[in-house]
């Protein structure tokens, strides 16, 4: 016997902090990187065009849904008259006129005609000329 000595083997250890480290900035830098499309929360199927080209939007979004809803922005506008009232009121500061002020409609592709011609009335009486219609690309 070795006199009550106990020698210790060398074990084997798996250190897992440096590991968990890593994967943390892994998912930290996932996340970052990741671009977020900030759209509103209003559900539409816009239809598609093939020569639609990017445009940046502007300070007004007009919104039609199917169901008849209408939204300036991210506020909902009870009819077609407070939507004439709001753009009534609406004052422009970085442009000039009202007619170079962009404005973005968007309608779902079931909205009618009528509906949008509507939209185009109030946005011309109210002096906007600068518009986009929204659209997707097809795939």
């Amino acid at each position: 016997m070795r006199g009550g000595r106990h020698q210790r083997r060398p074990g084997a250890q798996v250190d897992l902090i440096p590991m968990i480290d890593i994967v943390f900035q892994l998912i930290l830098f996932f996340l970052v990187s990741t671009t977020f499309a900030l759209l509103p929360a209003i559900t539409l199927k816009l239809p598609s065009s093939q020569t639609s080209d990017s445009v940046s939007v502007g300070q007004i979004t007009i919104t039609i849904e199917t169901n008849g809803s209408i939204w300036l922005n991210s506020d909902k506008v009870a009819s077609y008259g407070e939507l004439n009232e709001r753009l009534a009121a609406f004052d422009e500061v970085e442009y000039e006129s009202r007619r170079d002020y962009p404005v973005q409609l968007e309608a779902d592709e079931l909205v009618t005609n009528g509906d949008i011609v509507r939209v185009f009335d109030i946005l011309r009486k109210n002096g906007f000329a600068a518009l986009n219609l929204r659209t997707t690309n097809p795939e």
